[in-house]
């Protein structure tokens, strides 16, 4: 599913128009994109966080030029979802 879609699915279902769904998802998003940048979780309760997760330092190889590099540790975003989703999801499938 993407953006497009989901702004429809919500259009749809609320009878807002496409416009202003999309200035809402998208107003979404950015708040979400500041808050991590800014090193701020967000908690969606019944759906799930988004965090900042932070990856060690590691070695690895650039295969072209047969060096070694090293990798500092670095923050990455990640979403984890919450039980309740998850348990919906894996029951889903069946």
């Amino acid at each position: 599913m993407t953006k497009a879609d989901i702004v429809s699915e919500i259009s749809k279902s609320t009878g807002i128009e496409k416009v202003t769904v999309q200035k809402a998802v998208e107003s979404f998003m950015d708040t979400v994109r500041e808050s991590l940048i800014s090193g701020q979780n967000v908690y969606l309760r019944g759906f799930g966080s988004f965090v900042t997760r932070k990856r060690a330092a590691k070695t690895a190889r650039n295969i072209s030029k047969n060096t070694t590099i090293v990798i500092p540790e670095h923050s990455i975003p990640a979403f984890k979802p919450s039980r309740e989703f998850l348990d919906q999801v894996k029951n889903s499938n069946k």
